[in-house]
């Protein structure tokens, strides 16, 4: 049976259950006053699908308070479609693709993409990348222009700076692991090292390319090793247990700059950081780690609670 078959995908009670299962695995809860014993499920004919009331704090509520779904006009059940999609896509799906698909306006699906993608971001407290015995893996590249010369005046042109008018993104990879992507102002020690001892532990061994800003200041790692590709190195076998490359950083580049150019095509750099959440999620949550897409998309739904976004634009991305 085809996934976008499903019984929650394509009814709306279903989808309520559905949600809810996973938001509330362990019974129905009041995001008001956070009651789980006094709440009761509203019945009657002119009842909304999934309504509750909370006899503590007197409030009705439904799954969606407080998520990404909250206030939303578009049906439930649309939504999960949506998730399905954007979880089952390697390089994304556009907001036009999901406008056709759906049967929404183009600034509903392009509304609906940001919604998902924060939904998708991890937030500040994960703990530390790697551990004694592995390898994280450090790079950065750059991608679309920058609104901003480094120096606060506008962009024009290359000019001296050669491709410091691009976003940059830093990404340290973890061999095996998981990938964890910031948009920085620029390569320099000060943007970049400070983000590698914050999210490394120092029992790792850290693989970079041969740029200036790493050399000394990996020190505080298990070690650091450097492939040099202006000399045309891109592997340096060691011994079995022990090879140096940058080539699992760079295949997560490989998918991510085939996305943005391919699927999304531009991007602002004010939504920047969400598209990187989004790819740096399907990496995280592949299936060669034993992720499916539908498994995916239910990490995605349960990554909603707490997300809604607010704010009203009438930009694309």
């Amino acid at each position: 049976m085809s996934l976008i078959s499903q019984k929650h995908l394509q009814n709306e009670e279903a989808a309520y259950k559905w949600v809810e299962a996973r938001i509330w695995p362990n019974g129905a809860q009041c995001p008001h006053c956070f009651e789980q014993k006094r709440v009761s499920k509203m019945e009657g004919k002119a009842t909304r699908f999934g309504l509750y009331k909370c006899y503590a704090c007197r409030k009705q509520f439904r799954v969606t308070v407080g998520t990404i779904f909250e206030k939303s006009h578009v049906p439930l059940h649309l939504w999960l479609q949506a998730f399905y999609l954007v979880a089952g896509s390697k390089k994304g799906i556009s907001a036009n693709q999901l406008h056709r698909t759906l049967g929404v306006t183009l600034k509903t699906a392009w509304f609906m993409g940001h919604r998902i993608r924060e939904a998708m971001r991890s937030g500040s407290l994960m703990p530390p990348m790697g551990g004694e015995g592995e390898v994280v893996e450090v790079d950065e590249t750059v991608y679309g222009r920058a609104s901003t010369h480094p120096k606060g005046r506008p962009q024009k042109g290359r000019g001296i700076y050669g491709s410091m008018h691009k976003n940059v993104i830093l990404s340290l990879v973890e061999r095996g692991g998981s990938v964890r992507s910031y948009h920085v102002a620029g390569s320099t020690v000060g943007e970049v090292v400070p983000i590698i001892k914050a999210n490394v532990s120092r029992e790792t061994s850290m693989m970079t390319d041969s740029a200036q800003l790493y050399k000394y200041q990996l020190m505080d790692f298990a070690s650091h090793d450097r492939v040099h590709h202006e000399r045309g190195e891109y592997v340096r076998y060691v011994d079995l247990n022990h090879t140096i490359h940058t080539n699992t950083v760079e295949g997560y580049f490989s998918v991510f700059k085939r996305g943005m150019r391919g699927t999304y095509q531009h991007c602002k750099e004010k939504h920047l950081h969400r598209y990187l959440a989004e790819f740096d999620f399907r990496y995280n949550n592949r299936i060669a780690v034993g992720v499916t897409d539908e498994a995916r998309a239910a990490l995605m739904v349960k990554g909603a609670q707490g997300k809604r976004l607010t704010y009203r634009t009438t930009g694309r991305a």
